[in-house]
């Protein structure tokens, strides 16, 4: 289904909740909880975001393993105590 369709169905079916006040108020406690959960989520983004975020990224320093190199060994050479 495509968002519109969704959409569509979505308002649809709550025109048939709306008869029963009780029914109503369940649905739109479950909205809310569900509005809370893409609030709090750091990783939803839409992909002009997405794609703005790694362009940021490969601005930023990088940091490569050596051949034959393990992690220990590369976290010591970028000054980690370990």
């Amino acid at each position: 289904m495509t968002a519109l369709q969704l959409n569509a169905d979505i308002y649809q079916n709550l025109a048939v909740l709306s008869e029963h006040e009780s029914m109503l108020n369940k649905a739109a406690k479950y909205i809310r909880r569900l509005v809370k959960q893409v609030e709090k989520d750091p990783t939803c983004m839409t992909k002009e975001e997405y794609f703005a975020m790694l362009d940021r990224a490969e601005q930023g320093p990088t940091y490569r393993m050596l051949p034959g190199e393990d992690v220990t060994a590369f976290l010591k050479r970028q000054g980690y105590d370990i």
